[in-house]
């Protein structure tokens, strides 16, 4: 495809129809792995947490034996979710709205005023439903499909072209977990977070520390894979001039900032490892909940190694604009706030009567193509 052809892949209802959104939830984000959250997250025996995968919403909960468990959230008497987002069930989990109550295990144990109401209730047949659940580099994932198949095989292709670190040893930096919820469509999202023509342009006073210059980038099934290395100037001492410390050794610094199909990023880069967990909320509307993780080391530590890095810093993150008020996102000096500018913007220009398609930059915007390409394959569109 010619740069100067555009990108007329999706037209303009795939960000804007309420009919596009439900078949992106029905056949897509329902039938992938989903992320559910960190390890961590369900570590002790009634431990759970809840997530909505497409058109699913499934918990997985930790056993009395210490093994993890996947369930859709519907009691099998009139349908009602069984369980909130996080929490701890103790020993069994019961139903709010009758009281029928299940094990960890998912039999359904008891049935209140059972002989008069369900004289012929067959208690063995109406277990919880299975789904899916494994872990994978320090995160819990989930599928409606009680037999998806190994979790590796979905993301095998991707893995050698992630980063070198090891999620498992690196702690949650509890301050770092955000929530934002952005009016775009979850496709502009994405599509934001793996077009690299932007990097050097939107966020040149937030991202100057990589060399937008010599990016790596590609698929490995739906998978897009992203690596930059550090700039000259902040590689020259990078131990010193990282701002929280190192989570990988020095000469492997750089940043790795895959897209996991259909929307999990991951921020993998010298001193930090982030995930970047996307939700479809409606057509122009989407959640993203991002949770970082820092080097286990003491906490004078990381003082130490912010007034070192400090002379480097100190002036160094600017706002793309200059602006007298206190809200303006294009000087935040906040890449985020950046993005989610940009992403909105672009969603409110969709509803204008006198929006095309402009062209496509050749390499920086290839991966941006190849995902709504993609789209239009789990959908079962013509191109």
């Amino acid at each position: 495809m010619k740069s100067n052809e555009g990108m007329p892949i999706l037209p303009v209802e795939a960000y804007t129809s309420q009919a596009w959104f439900d078949r992106e939830q029905e056949r897509i984000f329902s039938r992938t792995w989903a992320f559910a959250g960190l390890v961590g997250d369900v570590s002790e025996p009634g431990q759970y947490v809840a997530v909505q995968a497409g058109l699913n919403n499934i918990f997985i909960v930790m056993g009395q034996d210490g093994q993890l468990r996947a369930f859709h959230n519907i009691c099998r008497h009139r349908g009602t979710q069984l369980l909130r987002a996080v929490g701890n069930t103790k020993k069994v989990i019961t139903c709010p709205y009758h009281d029928w109550t299940y094990s960890l295990e998912g039999c359904l144990l008891s049935v209140p005023d059972r002989r008069n109401q369900f004289p012929d209730l067959d208690m063995a047949s109406l277990g919880l439903k299975k789904a899916s659940v494994a872990s994978w580099r320090g995160m819990l994932w989930v599928h409606p499909d009680d037999n998806a198949g190994p979790v590796e095989a979905w993301f095998g292709g991707v893995e050698p072209h992630l980063g070198p670190h090891r999620v498992d040893e690196l702690v949650e930096y509890e301050k770092g977990r955000t929530e934002y919820t952005i009016a775009a469509n979850w496709k502009i999202v994405v599509e934001n977070y793996i077009d690299s023509y932007h990097l050097a342009h939107l966020h040149s006073g937030t991202l100057s520390m990589y060399d937008h210059k010599r990016i790596k980038s590609g698929f490995e099934g739906p998978h897009f894979h992203f690596w930059e290395p550090l700039s000259r100037e902040y590689a020259a001492d990078v131990e010193r001039n990282a701002p929280t410390p190192l989570v990988v050794p020095a000469e492997q610094a750089g940043a790795w900032v895959p897209m996991l199909f259909p929307g999990i990023g991951l921020a993998e880069n010298e001193d930090s490892w982030s995930v970047f967990h996307l939700t479809p909320l409606a057509p122009d509307r989407t959640r993203v909940v991002v949770r970082t993780k820092l080097a286990d080391v003491s906490l004078l530590k990381f003082a130490s190694q912010s007034i070192r890095s400090y002379d480097f810093w100190s002036g160094r993150v600017r706002g793309k604009y200059d602006s007298d008020g206190g809200d303006d996102p294009m000087a935040s000096g906040d890449f985020m706030q950046e993005d989610i500018y940009a992403c909105e913007q672009q969603q409110r220009s969709l509803r204008s009567p006198y929006f095309e398609h402009g062209p496509s930059a050749f390499k920086g915007e290839a991966g941006v193509r190849r995902h709504q390409e993609l789209v239009m394959e789990w959908l079962g569109e013509e191109q």
